[in-house]
């Protein structure tokens, strides 16, 4: 797969960004851009315990031109300097876990942790993303380190305190650590996600309808197809029903749900297949049986591993050019394959 990066160049996302607070919610007001909050120290701020930071190159000078970042260290927040005693997760006898300076039984700032992240995760509804510190006791997803809080041996791996909530908050938003990102194809997956709970957000801001939301679906198909034909098979007649619905806001707070769901599962090579070669019969009559046959080897071999999606979507990219479909030219499945952006 090409970089995502590559794939959002076709959307243009380059424009300037205000922020403001209401009461409830932390306004972004972006041009087109992605919502994304991230750890401080992920963007070079020197804010860990040792006084460093966790610098990821991806965030920091390929990322950062199309996102509207939202930095934030629960740690910083509350007052904590840098550099700071560690802190670390344990679990009482009762079961409750707590985050607390490693060397001190004193439990004080669990409470200020947890406190800063109920009042702030509440504003961050306009986010369409999160990036995390991987193994942070406040920020981890899931590979903190739990130890239990008497004898200090090792429980297991979970969230950090704040991801803990912001996942219990927003179920739907797609989170990731900074680990994950150093992998191209969790790269793609993420954006993926993002891109979509951008998109479904400006839709939501612009004032729902239920035909712009069955259109919004309908660009979504392929790309569904792609990632889970069980879930995809399962939103569908739910969708088919958006009329029986009285509120059109409940109707959009469970097709987010779902539709985060379905594309929380990552693509695979076989649901890539099945979608080109449905949209191989789009083409048919107008192929010559030669034809037919080159285009059938040329997605027998993506399935082989031989050649690239890239190569596929080419080809089918020159065909809608020859032989124009509206339902496929509109389809977000080829927006995330434009011309790749230089490095």
């Amino acid at each position: 797969m090409f970089c995502f990066l590559c794939r959002l160049w076709a959307l243009a996302f380059i424009e300037g960004v205000n922020v403001s607070q209401t009461e409830n919610t932390l306004v972004l007001e972006q041009k087109n851009r992605l919502n994304i909050g991230i750890s401080k120290c992920l963007l070079g701020e020197n804010v860990r315990y040792d006084g460093n930071n966790k610098r990821l190159e991806f965030a920091v000078m390929r990322l950062q031109p199309y996102a509207n970042y939202l930095a934030i260290c629960p740690e910083m927040a509350i007052g904590l300097p840098s550099p700071r005693p560690t802190l670390g997760l344990y679990r009482l006898r009762n079961q409750q876990i707590i985050i607390r300076f490693n060397e001190s039984r004193n439990d004080a700032i669990d409470e200020q942790i947890r406190l800063f992240s109920q009042q702030t995760i509440t504003k961050l509804s306009t986010l369409c993303g999160y990036i995390v510190c991987a193994k942070s006791p406040s920020c981890g997803l899931n590979n903190a380190k739990l130890l239990d809080n008497d004898s200090l041996e090792f429980i297991s791996f979970t969230d950090g305190i704040f991801t803990a909530h912001l996942r219990d908050t927003y179920p739907w938003l797609p989170i990731i650590d900074n680990q994950q990102l150093m992998d191209s194809e969790s790269q793609d997956h993420f954006m993926i996600r993002v891109f979509a709970l951008h998109k479904l957000n400006q839709l939501k801001n612009k004032g729902l309808n239920r035909n712009k939301l069955l259109e919004f679906h309908s660009r979504y198909k392929l790309l569904l197809l792609a990632h889970s034909q069980p879930l995809y098979r399962q939103l569908g007649p739910f969708v088919a029903k958006i009329a029986e619905w009285d509120n059109l806001d409940d109707f959009f707070i469970e097709y987010r749900n779902r539709l985060m769901l379905l594309l929380a599962q990552p693509a695979t090579r076989e649901n890539h297949t099945n979608v080109l070669m449905h949209m191989q019969g789009y083409f048919n009559r107008y192929l010559t049986a030669d034809q037919k046959k080159s285009f059938t080897d040329t997605i027998l071999s993506y399935h082989q591993g031989q050649t690239s999606l890239q190569t596929v979507i080419s080809c089918i990219k020159s065909y809608l050019i020859q032989y124009p479909n509206k339902y496929l030219s509109e389809q977000y499945y080829f927006v995330y394959y434009p011309e790749p952006l230089p490095k």
